[in-house]
């Protein structure tokens, strides 16, 4: 059994930038994060016990210091915590706030908004908190039902993949063909990396294990890619999760890893599948096993 590792895999610099950010002030002060910092429990269960607290609402913070996630906030969110007397630090990823200002700039220029992505997620509720009108679609449903405007202003959440953004704003064009539509691409370099690295893996493997947060939008997206490559898929948070009887007839295995996963996360599935691979080799090559072979 051999294991093969995605050619990338595993955190972006936008979330490492956040969790480190969120440590180094945690030393200095007591801070509370408006949110999850990162969709990753077992990197939320380290900033908690290194005294990083963590509230739904500006309201909420008990703490002197809040922190904006890495998937980042609309200014109304921004001015609610000012409010209420809070001092923010910013860590949302420079390619979310990228994303903002494309939003931003299709506005001023007078196009409809419309967000491609999650309606509930965290990031595209930054994107529109501050829309009077918009748009929020993932399904040719929801394309469908977009109300009739003469220009639409399409950008996209920052992790969703990029096939399926393309497919949507054409059939947005489709739908309403006398309309201008401009499409700004804002779907992040290194969610494409390791969505093109996650599709040569499931061509290549018959198992594939993809390691990430269980709310982790990204890390789900890697999942569904592999598997619409036909590769059989297990999405794991740590090597607990593992179950041998997975491998059983599997010849190669491969080994991704969401955009918020720790690399200590990595390394130790990656661990728990090279001892069950080494484990497989000595009783393929055990007197036993071959004599039932030569007989078979």
């Amino acid at each position: 059994m051999e294991i093969i590792r995605a050619t990338h895999l595993g955190m972006c610099f936008g979330v490492r930038d956040a969790i480190a950010l969120a440590q180094t002030h945690a030393a200095l002060q007591p801070i509370t994060v408006l949110g999850q910092l990162v969709h990753n429990e077992d990197v939320l269960a380290d900033l908690k016990v290194r005294g990083v607290r963590v509230a739904k609402e500006p309201k909420s913070v008990e703490t002197a210091v809040a922190m904006i996630t890495a998937h980042g906030a609309s200014d109304h969110f921004k001015d609610q915590a000012r409010k209420q007397g809070l001092s923010l630090i910013d860590a949302t990823c420079p390619l979310v706030k990228s994303a903002h200002r494309a939003l931003q700039n299709l506005v001023a220029r007078g196009y409809y908004p419309v967000i491609i992505g999650q309606r509930d997620h965290v990031e595209v509720k930054g994107l529109s908190g501050d829309l009077m009108e918009f748009q929020v679609v993932l399904t040719s449903d929801e394309v469908r039902a977009v109300p009739e405007r003469p220009r639409y202003g399409v950008i996209s959440q920052t992790t969703q993949p990029i096939a399926r953004v393309r497919s949507l704003v054409e059939q947005l064009k489709e739908v309403h063909p006398q309309s201008e539509v401009e499409f700004v691409d804002t779907v992040c370099q290194p969610t494409k990396l390791r969505q093109q690295a996650a599709q040569a893996l499931a061509e290549d493997c018959d198992v594939v294990i993809v390691v990430g947060g269980a709310q982790s939008n990204n890390t789900r997206e890697l999942v569904r890619t592999c598997g619409l490559r036909g590769a059989t898929v297990y999405h794991v948070q740590r090597p607990e999760d593992l179950s041998p009887a997975w491998f059983e007839n599997a010849t190669k295995v491969g080994l991704t890893a969401g955009t918020s996963t720790p690399d200590a996360t990595i390394q130790s599935v990656a661990a728990q599948l090279d001892a069950w691979c080494h484990d497989k080799l000595i009783t393929s090559n055990s007197p036993t096993t071959t004599a039932i072979l030569a007989f078979s």
